[in-house]
């Protein structure tokens, strides 16, 4: 045997000696070979076998502490894992749950209750107040239930602040025992969960001295500076901006005690509310059994909504946390999250809550690099500058799973029941740009190469500049000049300049890429395949309203899903455009990311991906999930020789990093994780130095495809020469019980299987432990 050259070599030879004595070492809280509960029959939808495995393990997990996470892929059914636990944990008493979701999933949610769990009752709660008090808009505590295959709002009405009264029982949770004898469940947007006070901005503006005119902080008189600029009134956006004053010698040269000073106040001139959770957390501390926080990670920041869930995991006796993406790559990101769910921990470990916490938990797990730039020195009397610079790096020592995370949660991926999935691939379609949009494109990018040359480290210029090259073949009109700003010492404020002029092309000629898209798609539709087509650019630069104008001219059915569709409304809206004749749906990749399934679309298309790795993962899954029948092809439509091109190139380089972060190990993904850089400034390197061209976008999403195909059954990775795309048979009906989860073996390959629902006998030895 020859000797390993790389880790991911290494990885590859002795994948199952490492896996044996990682089991030998931490033995699973429920290994496949143990007898699972009998509960599961009493379930409406029975889980597969890798879903039990996974629900038993959140179970064991509770009767030991208080929190549980299910860390799976999108789509792999993290929904009905969570509700299968504690339906098993309950044992038939009844039971109160408390669920926080995204607000565009929260009729999801309740569907899946209803269909699930039986003998359920859930309840939306839409806000404190009374029913009634606030217009058109729904408030208090509404029933809903499930009738004709649509969610709609019937039975109890009532508020959090009646459901807080013992009146006659002994405390209010007996009472709610005897109007709700069964199991309950509330469920909460997170946006509503906590919606507290308004709240403005509080700043003072100098009328005399030398800041005359300037932002000033009430507390200090100073002027606010900001990465060595002062800070403009334009400048404040919707954001609370603080300090902390009083950390370092005053210019006098005394020390004295840091303090935080806010920039904002409550507003009181507008309506006062209080947040629903907030309200649960002071006056209902003892009423819900259960909480279910999904796509936690969303809420890993320091904000009202990442607040609200350590209110919950305070006010609930047990709790389970849902993601699709364990972090972002840095080690810092689960900082919060387990502070909030296992804040005994955390103290015990010696980090305290903050910035220094979070610093010191960076400093012990993460991976940090210090720069120290010396800046040379101006004349004999001068000193050099010394500037001193902490930056993150991608990365987490293994001490953070063996510490945190390995007991915490039940890991599922996709390979697990893959299975049970169609057949799903990936493809890039490169196009030529036609002659007079080429050209322009070449004299914009020659304008914002010299910009950029002219003015390092500008990020005005990388953010403007580059996201026009990224929108403007798509839309070559309407730009005007792009402008630019940088900080004028003299004036002591940021003026403008100007970093390139475009040209302005036809409105009604139908590009190159327009006409690719249209080919596909007509393609597609006249196999009964219909689609969902992305593009990122739909505010000021608006490429949408053109993708409908384009196919619409072709006698496609298009409707365009906006952000003025509220986020709890978008899964109804689809249905009604379904019903309405919908052939195409045209969205921001952001409106969909979270939660919703798009089933009806098994053929999707990337116009623009944008440059949101998270974001790009999670849409592009929206349609490969659990219930889909047809074979998924997700495209990503892109001019050649553009930055296009390059942003889909080193996305798919970054995704082989993910990829790496989750185990799945390959040799560029391996050696990517030593670059830091986001992906608008690789963009703007190499704009400059002209490294990367001539590689291939289509060859790294390939070396993507080739990584999945490593990882799922030969079944669900579909032949490259057969491009025509076949539907699935449908799915047979489960047997109560039955296994069918594909062999889970370290390091190993599935077996070849049918993507029909089929019972299988699994051997106990079989199966990777999910804890």
């Amino acid at each position: 045997m020859s000797i390993p050259s790389t880790i991911a070599e290494y990885l590859s030879c002795f994948s199952q000696e490492l896996g044996d004595r990682i089991l030998q070492i931490y033995p699973a809280l429920q290994a496949p070979q143990d007898p699972v509960s009998e509960r599961f029959k009493t379930l409406l939808r029975s889980p597969f076998a890798a879903q039990r495995l996974a629900v038993m393990g959140i179970v064991k997990r509770w009767h030991r502490d208080k929190a549980a996470a299910v860390i799976a892929e999108c789509g792999t059914g993290k929904t009905l894992m969570a509700l299968s636990a504690i339906h098993v944990r309950s044992a038939g008493r009844p039971y109160t749950a408390l669920v926080m979701v995204p607000p565009n999933i929260v009729g999801k949610w309740c569907r899946e209750v209803l269909i699930t769990v039986p003998g359920a009752r859930v309840f939306i709660i839409d806000g404190l107040r009374t029913p009634g008090q606030s217009g058109a808009n729904p408030q208090g505590v509404n029933e809903v239930r499930y009738r004709n295959g649509r969610i709609v709002p019937e039975g109890l009405h009532t508020t959090l602040t009646d459901l807080r009264l013992r009146k006659n029982s002994k405390s209010a949770r007996d009472r709610w025992q005897n109007i709700c004898p069964g199991p309950s469940f509330f469920i909460v947007g997170r946006d509503r969960a906590k919606l507290s006070f308004f709240w403005k901005h509080c700043y003072a503006v100098a009328k005399s001295g030398p800041c005359l005119g300037t932002v000033i902080n009430p507390d200090t008189g100073a002027p606010l500076i900001v990465n060595d600029e002062r800070v403009l009134a334009s400048e404040f956006e919707k954001i609370r901006r603080s300090e902390i004053i009083g950390d370092a010698a005053d210019d006098r040269g005394k020390n004295r005690r840091a303090m935080y000073s806010p920039l904002w106040q409550a507003d009181g001139g507008r309506i006062r509310r209080f947040a629903p959770l907030e309200f649960i957390g002071r006056y209902m501390p003892d009423f819900f059994d259960y909480g279910i926080a999904d796509e936690v990670h969303e809420l890993k920041g320091d904000t009202a909504q990442g607040n609200a869930l350590g209110t919950m995991a305070r006010s609930v006796d047990r709790i389970a946390v849902l993601t699709g993406t364990l972090m972002g790559g840095y080690a810092d990101d689960l900082f919060n999250v387990l502070y909030r769910l296992e804040p005994h921990k955390m103290v015990t470990e010696g980090y305290e809550w903050g910035e220094s916490g979070v610093r010191n938990f960076a400093e012990s797990y993460g991976v940090l690099e210090r720069v120290t730039i010396i800046a040379p020195e101006e004349n004999a009397c001068s000193k050099a500058k010394v500037t001193k610079q902490v930056k993150r790096k991608p990365g987490a020592s293994p001490l953070l799973f063996g510490k945190f995370l390995m007991e915490l949660g039940a890991f599922v991926s996709l390979e697990d029941i893959s299975s049970e999935l169609p057949a799903y691939r990936e493809e890039v379609i490169g196009v030529d740009m036609d002659e007079p949009l080429a050209k322009a494109y070449a004299d914009l990018e020659k304008q914002i190469k010299e910009a950029l040359e002219e003015h390092r480290g500008n990020h005005s210029v990388i953010s403007t500049a580059l996201n026009a090259l990224l929108a403007y073949p798509d839309r070559p009109y309407g730009f005007g000049d792009l402008i630019g700003t940088e900080y004028d010492p003299e004036l002591h404020r940021r003026v403008p300049f100007l970093i390139a002029q475009t040209q302005d092309l036809s409105e009604d000629f139908v590009y190159a890429k327009e006409r690719q898209l249209v080919e596909c798609v007509k393609a597609d539709l006249s196999r009964g395949r219909k689609c969902q087509i992305y593009a990122v650019y739909t505010a000021k630069r608006d490429v949408t309203r053109r993708l409908e104008r384009v196919l619409s001219q072709e006698g496609i059915r298009v409707s365009i899903l906006t952000a003025q569709v509220p986020p709890d409304q978008r899964e109804a809206w689809y249905e009604r455009e379904l019903r309405n004749g919908m052939q195409v749906c045209v969205a921001h990749p952001r409106l969909v990311s979270v939660g919703m399934d798009l089933l009806w679309a098994p053929s999707i298309y990337f116009v623009q991906p944008g440059y949101s790795i998270y974001t790009l993962r999670q849409a592009s899954r929206r349609s490969w999930r659990i219930g889909q029948r047809s074979n998924v092809v997700v495209r990503f439509l892109t001019y050649n020789e553009t930055m296009q091109t390059s942003c889909l190139r080193l996305m798919g380089k970054k995704l082989l990093v993910s990829l790496a972060m989750e185990g799945k190990f390959s040799n560029e993904g391996l050696q990517g994780i030593e670059d830091d850089d986001d992906v608008l400034t690789a963009m703007a390197r190499e704009l400059v130095t002209q490294r990367g061209v001539g590689e291939s976008a289509s060859a790294v999403w390939k070396a993507v495809q080739e990584q999945h195909a490593r990882l799922l059954p030969a079944s669900t990775v579909p032949n490259e020469e057969n491009r025509e795309e076949l539907v699935a048979e449908p799915f047979e009906e489960m047997v109560a019980g039955a296994s069918t989860a594909a062999s889970l073996v370290f390091g190993a390959r599935l077996e070849k299987e049918s993507p029909r629902r089929r019972p299988l006998v699994v051997e106990p030895d079989c199966q990777l432990s999910l804890f």
